[in-house]
């Protein structure tokens, strides 16, 4: 197989094409998230959200574990709204005990100041 890639876009293997137009990386502890805006053959944008997680085998060696989520432009407003409506019910209802306990493991480190990303307006992208 053959696979062709340049700065502008990139055809994989299939020779389905894709532009990647912006990307957004969140390191958090032993997760790293990336947010990529990309435009489809037709100049429409959509967003790709991976969560990349690194694991280690029996022998020391690792390997990167990823999930990942298409997001296209007619669900942006849906998904918006319901993220920011979820993580405004934890903020509400963590219990004290829960959010003051915190696995080192698993604790976020994000670039920079903290930032509020409930409030994403995705007709920006």
């Amino acid at each position: 197989m053959e696979s062709v890639e340049n700065k502008d876009g990139m055809k994989n293997s299939e020779g389905n094409f894709r532009q990647e137009i912006h990307s957004k990386v969140i390191r958090a502890g032993k997760r790293t998230y990336f947010f990529d805006v990309k435009s489809t053959r037709n100049d429409e944008y959509y967003l790709t959200i991976t969560e990349s997680k690194r694991k280690y085998a029996d022998n020391g060696k690792f390997h990167y574990e990823k999930h990942k989520i298409f997001l296209y432009k007619e669900d942006f407003e849906k998904f918006a709204d319901s993220l920011e409506e979820i993580i405004g019910y934890i903020r509400k209802n963590q219990p004290e005990s829960a959010s003051e306990e915190v696995d080192l493991e698993e604790e976020v480190v994000l670039d920079g100041p903290a930032k509020d990303y409930t409030n994403v307006d995705f007709e920006d992208i």
